[in-house]
């Protein structure tokens, strides 16, 4: 399995081969650094824990510095779980190498933020009539349930906090790799704004 860390750049326009425009997501990737190897004797589990991006010293703690040694000051530690650790040691670098272009990724990051919203929006909601007598109903959501319970179900959909959620996108296409400035190009649109985490690992 190939992966990496980065961070969501742009998005732009590409030629590939056949004259053809495709619309790619910039990612700003790695190196990433190894800081831990997980094993199942000791943590249960087989996995990975690498280290991304740079932090001031001074909002780093004890705990991490001690837990990072030399490595580095990390702004970001992720695992990713392997079927086998043993090719991987405590120090090693992984960039953006270990990719080809047209590999199919899984790009996973956290959404926009669209703070509290109402069911219009929300949920994709029509919305009440906009004449005969309706006067300021165009955006409320309308009847919540029936009298005979006397109460609301869970998961009715209703107003609320919006995005800022994890999000997975899968089968993406590498279409460019840019070893000289460590950038990833990854056909299609993913989600979140500029600057955002986002984890890239082969399907």
């Amino acid at each position: 399995m190939k992966f990496i860390l980065g961070t969501k750049e742009k998005m732009t326009q590409v030629f590939d081969e056949k004259g053809l425009v495709q619309s790619v997501t910039v990612l700003q990737t790695g190196p990433i650094v190894i800081t831990q190897i997980k094993d199942v004797d000791k943590d249960g589990y087989l996995a990975i824990q690498v280290g991304f991006g740079k932090r001031n010293e001074k909002n780093i703690n004890k705990a991490q510095k001690g837990h990072f040694k030399d490595l580095g000051n990390f702004r970001y530690l992720k695992e990713f779980r392997l079927k086998d650790t043993g090719e991987y040691k405590v120090g090693d670098n992984i960039d953006i190498s270990v990719f080809e272009e047209g590999d199919i990724v899984n790009v996973s990051s956290i959404s926009k933020g669209k703070g509290f919203q109402g069911v219009v929006k929300r949920h994709n909601f029509a919305g009440g009539p906009r004449t005969h007598g309706n006067k300021h109903q165009e955006r409320k959501p309308g009847s919540i349930g029936a009298t005979g319970p006397q109460r609301v179900f869970k998961g009715t959909r209703m107003a609320g906090r919006m995005g800022s959620d994890r999000t997975c996108v899968k089968n993406l296409e590498v279409v460019q790799i840019d070893k000289e400035n460590n950038q990833l190009l990854v056909r299609g649109a993913i989600a979140g704004r500029k600057g955002t985490l986002v984890e890239v690992v082969t399907s």
